[in-house]
This record gives C-alpha cells, structure tokens and sequence, in this order.
C-alpha cells in the first residue's frame, strides 16, 4: 500500500486525481502490455550505450563503446566482449553505462560498470553496474532497473520476424528498432543455430544489442568484427581531442564503431554466463594457463559433408550436391588461432556474392588447432556453382568450390567412420571416439555403390604426422558393393597417447575422415581417463588437494573444488570442464591438456566471496564430446532458493499518468522521489538529494529505477515527491510513504 501523510497530502491527492495516476507493484503491468508497441518500448528502455574509457581523474577517453541489454534489476548487462573486455586495441579501464530517460533521448551517461563474466571467443560479456556516474558504490539490491528476459534461442524460426534495438550512432540519437527475418541459421560445432543471419543491414554500434521476437524474448546477440590495430581506422569516429590541439581532427584518435552487421550470435550461448554472473560464481584451474600459437594463423584440408555426425566429423564427404540439396557444410582444419583472431566467410554463387551464406567478420571461437566446420541445414540449396573462401584477420586463407544441381550422384562412398576395440565378429566396442591405450585400435565403416578395381587408400595419422598407409584395388568378390567393413591399426609397443586421425580415399578422392583420442588405460573397451573423481572443500587448491572427498556440504562454504586423477592424457588433447548447478550448466570451457602424462589431484575451484548458493552442483570432464567423469554435491539444501534471481528488498512503484480530460497517457512527465533526508523546499535537482527517478514513456508508463523502502510500525521512512511535465502545473508533496498494508 503506499499513502501520503503530513500537510501537503490533500493537496497532493487532489492534483494527482486531475492528472489521473494509476500506481501499482509487482508484475500486475506485464498483464497489461498486450502490444507489441509497448514491449518495444519497455525493451527500449532496458537497451543501454556503453563506453569502454580510460579514466584519469574522471577525464574520460573514450576507447571502445556499443550497445548493451539491461538482463536483471540489479544491473547485469549483456553485451560483446570484444567492446567491454580490456584488449590491446579496447584499452580502456572504466565500463561507462549510459540510458536514455525517454524514449526520443540519446542515452545519458549514469553509471560505471564491471565485467561479471567473459567468453571472448563467444564475443561475449555480462557486465554488471557497481558505482553511479560519480564513482559512489551502489547496492545492486537497491536498484530496480528495467529489464528483458532471454528467449530460447532454439525455438527460433526460418521467416520469424525479428526486432534489433540498439543505439545506431553516436549523433546524440535515441534508441532505435531494425526489423528484419530470420533467413538462415548458420551451425558449428558450438551448436546447431550458432549464428541467426538476417538480410537486414544492423548499424555497427549496435554491436553488443538485442534481437527479440514478437513476444518480447531476446534470441540474439548482434556482433561485428573486434577492431584491430590495421583496421582501427576503418569504420571509426574521432570524438575527441584526445591530443589536446584544441580541435578534433584526424590526429586524433579514432574509435571504432564496426560495419554493418548481419550475424546474431545465438542467445542460448549467453545462457550459461548470465547464470554465472546472477549467483556470483567465479571457476578458477589451477596452473591451466592457455597455450600461445607458434605461428601465424593457418587454414587447412577444406572439403565438403552432406552432414555431421554427434560427435562434429563429417558423415559423409561430397564433391557436389543434387538439386533440392537442403544441407552443406564446409570442413577445414586450422593452427595457431586465437580468442581475438577475426574469421570470415565469402561465400559467392556463379561468381556473385551470397551473403545468406557468408559470414561477416567475427571472433574466432574454436581454441588454438583443431578442426571445424560452418554451415547449414534444412535450408535449400539454389543450384549453381559455389566458391567459399576463408579469411583470418583480414587475409584470405584458402578457397574451396561445389556444384549443386542435377541428379544425386551414385558413385563409390565411403561414410560414418566409428573407432574402437573390436570384439570377435569385428565391431568396434567402446564410446566411438575415445579409446584407451593399447596396441590396436579399430575403425567401423559403411561403404556403398563400390565396384572392381576401384583404388582405397586408409592413411593414419598421429598428432598430424602420418603413421601407416596401406592401398589396395577393392575386391568385389569378398566386401560386395555395400556394407560395413572394419580396418585396424596397430603397434606391438603400445599406441600412444594422444590425438589420431583416419582419412579414406577412394581413386585418390577424400571420402571419408574422422578422429579419435588414445587416452587412460583400459578398463575392458572403456578408457579410465581421470579416475577418482571427487567434490572437496577447503580454503585453498592446495588444501582442496589433501581435503576429503564429500557429496554434500553445508550453506556456508565459500569454495568447492573438483577434484581428479588423470591416466595417459597426451599434452595437446583437447578436454572440457563442465559445471551445473540444478541441471543448468553456468560454464563450460575447453582447453588444450598441458600437464604431464599421469598425475594426481587436478584441481578446479568454483567460489563466491559470500558463501555458495544452496544448489546441487555437477562437474563434468569431456574428451571429443564424450563423458569421461562426473560427480555430484548438494550445498545446503541441494536446492536454489526459487527467489534468488529476485533477491531484493522493497517495492517497485511503477505505474501510469495520464491527462484526466482526454485520458490519454502524458509522455515525457519527470517523477522525482527525494530522499528522506531532504524535503521539496530542500530540493534544487541535485544529485545526492534524489532517492528514484523515472521518466513516462509515450503511452505515460513510468517505472522507478530503484526500490523504494518499505515502512512498519518500527521505523517510518517517509519520500518527498516532485513530478514536472511540460503544459502542466507541478506537482509536489512531502511525506510519501510506502508500507505493507
């Protein structure tokens, strides 16, 4: 309930009736916002402009900016890295937070924020507001911003329209809406919709912003290219005198403002680091320090695939496609990359660029070597001859060309390579992909429309190196024309640990490939890579080594540490950490293994300075996507409290003011809560006098931007008011009060 009391509330009441408010609490509004126009502009409202600066003395510098989205009340953000994340061209040291107060405002510097959590290869980073404008320490429970929800990025469709609303400049222009649709999904490794594409040119400041569907959920991230220091001054703005010449001139310097964007990284990749940063939770790897590359970046054994198999190779390598072709994916292999190297796809057709296909420069997310694929599916294919080229920083790497059109070819296949231990009747035993140290190890593979004399050639390959080649002329008479067939490879001394790759040929054409992994010793077909698994807590990693195992611990523990054995795991092989807490993962990162063969006691700490959330918490290990370790532990009640993204004190007043004669909604009206330690005759619009404010948007919607404290029968925390709208007498009063009655 809220109440006026003291002198001015008959006065106040009566002019409120003239101007017709209406305020209510708690979520009774989102009922009322049935329009597409009003989630517009509350999403509009949640939308932020982010300066990355050098701060000297609160003389800002601006080094990097772009947009950003209001997730959660207390002020996370989410936005690029590339943008926010300090880097050798953004190097900047203060996050600057700027809103618009209405909806035709250009954004208003207001606070000054913090990195919460980065994924640099996503592009990705989750900020989170800690001080105003002034560099005063903010309680983020004290702040009640609007807000947008994260959509499941999954559910998105071909055709689906989409909404981008960003900041589009730097013209002291106001929050904007680009409409397009969803024309294509590009995959990777990281997941089937990795990028949502549009034919919708987006501004480059937009970089960092939201694409929503119709019902007001973020599904996408819209991403451009991290500057470079050889591109800083393309696609740049200087805006300051930042050599103090008195005058801003091309001495100056130059911040980047990116090209026009077309691809929107997915918003379930921002899932786990908004879940992360909402709880506080902090993964730290003991020792793990990431490898640098020994070169330049390189591109690699481009080829083509129908489609991919689940554990990402290739099922089926083509040299063209048939007409109606609905899936394509292009496969290279690549060395020497890294978070902040820049990947680009021109896809052209009959020599005319496809940008449904392409994709515009992005950061570079795969880890330092390995192999990737991008491309798409449940999408047709025009006939036509298509060239793919690959660009690294700028720099073409490598081309590839395919023909779609025709009859499906009937020619010799070979696909759907699977590795293990054979048993007697010659199939592969075991997890398909990850086998343990031996002295053989076995490939299963279909074959189809094989006829006399054909040429199949098997090459094996250890950490790249080739290892054995064997070539013979097909013979009908003991395989047939169609089948499974199993091949093998073997070493009396034992194969090594470490990474290893089949390749087929069949008349010297590439038809098929796969990898695997040699890695733990064997427990029947099964390799026991990281034995002795276990959860500890303990003040540090040291001690979380020698601490005993446990599956559920108590509420107040500020650290619990994943714990692990490892059994022949080569230097090099690729291997990924999980976390979960109630079955929603919050990290996930893959590394390149850099310890020795055998050891003891790996661990992985997960923190939070005031005590883990209540929570059952899953540690995972992965080799080539196949679960090799996991362990489970309950925190206090093994359970999130069902309010703690919520977990904050007071009322949100929110609400509408409109004209009584017309009833219509009165933009632009400023409602000033003053702090009870002022009243209206104390108030002259300074800063350190006002509690809340908020500004109505077109329709005459307000909402405060902080909680408002809620009085009892022990303390009364009374509110002075002032409301200006232009056209209309002020409004004033001392002795607003807000309780639970």
């Amino acid at each position: 309930m809220i109440r006026f009391t003291g002198p001015s509330a008959a006065r106040f009441t009566a002019i409120l009736l003239v101007l017709s408010m209406l305020l209510v609490a708690g979520p009774a509004l989102a009922q009322q916002q049935t329009t597409l126009d009003t989630r517009m502009e509350r999403i509009g409202s949640a939308t932020v402009f982010i300066y990355q600066v050098q701060d000297a003395d609160d003389n800002f510098l601006i080094t990097c900016v772009g947009s950003g989205t209001i997730l959660s009340r207390d002020g996370l953000i989410l936005s690029n890295a590339h943008n926010t994340v300090q880097s050798d061209v953004c190097n900047g040291d203060t996050l600057i937070i700027a809103l618009s107060l209405t909806a035709d405002a250009p954004p208003f510097p207001v606070y000054r924020a913090e990195v919460a959590q980065a994924d640099e290869g996503l592009d990705l980073a989750l900020l989170q507001i800690t001080q105003d404008i002034d560099g005063r320490e903010i309680n983020r429970g004290d702040l009640a911003l609007p807000f947008v929800e994260i959509g499941d990025s999954a559910n998105a469709s071909l055709d689906e329209t989409i909404f981008v609303v960003g900041y589009p400049s730097m013209d002291n222009e106001p929050v904007q809406i680009v409409q397009g649709t969803i024309t294509i999904f590009t995959e990777e490794p990281t997941g089937a919709k990795a990028w949502l594409k549009t034919s919708t040119s987006i501004p480059g400041l937009m970089s960092g912003a939201g694409a929503y569907n119709r019902a007001g959920h973020l599904i996408a991230i819209p991403t451009t290219s991290p500057p470079s220091q050889l591109s800083r001054d393309e696609n740049c703005r200087r805006l300051q005198d930042t050599n103090e010449d008195r005058i801003i001139n091309s001495e100056d310097l130059c911040v980047p403002v990116g090209g026009a964007i077309n691809a929107l990284r997915a918003s379930n990749f921002a899932r786990p680091l908004f879940r992360a940063a909402s709880l506080d939770l902090q993964v730290g790897i003991e020792g793990e320090t990431a490898l640098q590359p020994t070169g330049n970046p390189q591109i690699s054994r481009l080829f083509f695939a129908s489609s991919v198999n689940s554990a990402g190779f290739p099922s089926t390598i083509v040299s063209s496609l048939p007409t109606g072709a609905t899936s394509l994916y292009l496969f290279f292999d690549y060395a020497n990359m890294t978070p902040e190297t820049v990947y680009e796809l021109r896809v052209s057709t009959n020599n005319i660029p496809n940008p449904t296909y392409s994709l515009a420069p992005v950061r570079w997310s795969g880890g330092r070597d390995g192999t990737w694929y991008i491309g798409s599916s449940n999408q047709i294919w025009d006939n036509g001859v298509y060239d793919f080229t690959l660009f690294v920083d700028g720099i073409a790497q490598n081309t590839a060309s395919i023909v779609v059109g025709g009859a499906a070819p009937a020619g010799p296949s070979i696909s759907d390579i699977v590795f293990g231990l054979s048993d007697l009747d010659g199939t592969p035993l075991g997890n398909g992909y990850v086998l343990p140290t031996g002295n053989i190890a076995s490939a299963r593979l279909i074959y189809r429309n094989m006829t006399e004399d054909l040429e199949v050639t098997e090459r094996w390959f250890y950490e790249g190196a080739e290892i054995y080649r064997n070539s013979g002329v097909w013979d009908m008479s003991i395989f047939g024309p169609d089948g499974a067939r199993t091949i093998s490879i073997q070493d009396a001394g034992g194969l090594l640990a470490g990474t290893y790759r089949l390749e087929l040929y069949i008349n010297a054409r590439l038809s098929a490939t796969a990898d695997f992994t040699v890695a733990g010793e064997p427990q029947g077909a099964f390799p026991e890579v990281f034995p002795a698994a276990h959860f500890a807590t303990a003040e540090t990693p040291e001690a979380a080594a020698e601490a005993p195992a446990g599956s559920s611990f108590t509420s107040e523990i500020n650290n619990l540490y994943a714990v692990f054995d490892w059994r022949q795991v080569q230097q090099g092989t690729l291997w990924t950490a999980r976390w979960e807490v109630d079955g929603d993962v919050f990290y996930e990162r893959t590394f390149r293994w850099d310890d020795t063969l055998n050891g003891e006691n790996f661990v992985i700490g997960l923190t939070r300075d005031n005590g883990l959330p209540d929570g059952t918490y899953t540690f995972g290990l992965y080799i080539d996507q196949v679960q090799l370790a996991r362990v489970e532990a309950a925190v206090g009640i093994g359970q999130l409290p069902i309010d703690i993204f919520a977990d904050v004190s007071g009322l949100q007043l929110q609400g509408y003011i409109r004209d009584v004669d017309s009833g219509q909604g009165i933009a632009g009206v400023t409602f000033v809560l003053i702090s009870e330690d002022f009243s209206v005759i104390d108030f002259v619009w300074d800063a350190e006098q006002i509690y809340a404010l908020a500004t109505t948007d077109r329709n005459g919607y307000f909402q405060m931007d902080r909680l408002l404290e809620i009085s009892n029968d022990a303390v009364t925390i009374p509110y002075s008011v002032v409301i200006r709208a232009d056209g209309y007498l002020p409004v004033e009063a001392d002795g607003f009060v807000v309780n639970n009655e």
